[in-house]
């Protein structure tokens, strides 16, 4: 079966006015699909067709550059999309585990919060800033280029992502031309904590079951 282009789970300018509205029409409707089509056209009567994009993605090695850069397009939206929410943003509260896991890990949230901004800050050119879970249950903050991620077998850092942040131009430039330093500042104002830890959660789940 092919891949599908999610909806957004709000509209498109639900997250102003740190996201603006014709970002994410072109972002949504023009890139993501985009990654999708081509991802679908690259696996067509191959043995990938079936397969999930978690089992594609972690063979990416001995797949196509065109797998390897459209199925991450694909992925990598998809969790961005769900990450975020227009009520989003704040500090996860201390009841949640994923705060629990910051705080084990990091020290504190503005610890973390620092280590993911320069993460996002410094990649140079295109990727993404990720905040990961490994096998262990220990987070890690990671950067990739390109539309890698940690779940591919070429990644640095691997794990579960459970928070990714996009820093191509064409997820920011309209509102912040080249201010990624705000874009980074004000994406804390609408991360999804629940979804995110859930994600978290589910990880572990995953990791406990192997």
């Amino acid at each position: 079966m092919a891949f599908k282009l999610p909806d957004l789970p709000y509209a498109h300018d639900a997250l102003e006015p740190y996201i603006d509205g014709r970002t994410m029409e072109i972002h949504h409707g023009k890139h993501h699909n985009g990654y999708t089509t081509k991802l679908n056209a690259a696996i067509e009567g191959t043995d990938l067709e079936g397969k999930t994009i978690e089992e594609i993605l972690a063979s990416v090695s001995q797949q196509s550059t065109a797998v390897r850069n459209n199925g991450g397009g694909f992925y990598n939206h998809c969790l961005f999309w769900e990450v975020m929410e227009p009520n989003g943003g704040g500090e996860p509260s201390e009841r949640m585990n994923i705060r629990k896991a910051i705080d084990r890990d990091f020290g504190t949230f503005d610890a973390f919060k620092d280590q993911f901004s320069k993460a996002a800050a410094t990649r140079f050119g295109s990727g993404w800033a990720w905040l990961v879970v490994d096998g262990n249950d220990k987070l890690h903050v990671s950067s990739t280029p390109n539309q890698d991620n940690p779940l591919m077998d070429i990644a640095d850092v691997k794990g579960t992502p459970i928070l990714g942040l996009d820093v191509w131009e064409h997820a920011y430039y309209l509102h912040y031309q080249n201010r990624r330093p705000d874009y980074i500042k004000n994406f804390f104002n609408v991360i999804n904590w629940e979804v995110v830890t859930k994600k978290y959660n589910d990880a572990n789940e995953g990791a406990s079951s192997l």
